[in-house]
């Protein structure tokens, strides 16, 4: 699990959670404006965030394994 501290959480503009498997499909996304609504754009950043974060957590996992 990937989650922001709580200084950087108490300030964030979208609460987002993304759910994905190791191919990158999605199992769940839900996410909230935490103030004003936000665009497509911020939306496929932060998509690519998380994909990038959960890739690191596999190969971390990975490494863990025999």
């Amino acid at each position: 699990m990937l989650d922001l501290c709580y200084a950087e959480d108490s300030r964030a503009e979208v609460d987002m959670n993304f759910v994905m498997t190791d191919t990158g499909r999605f199992v769940e996304v839900k996410g909230t404006a935490e103030g004003s609504p936000f665009d497509r754009a911020t939306l496929d950043q932060l998509a690519d965030l998380a994909w990038a974060g959960i890739q690191e957590l596999l190969q971390a996992q990975r490494r863990a394994l025999p």
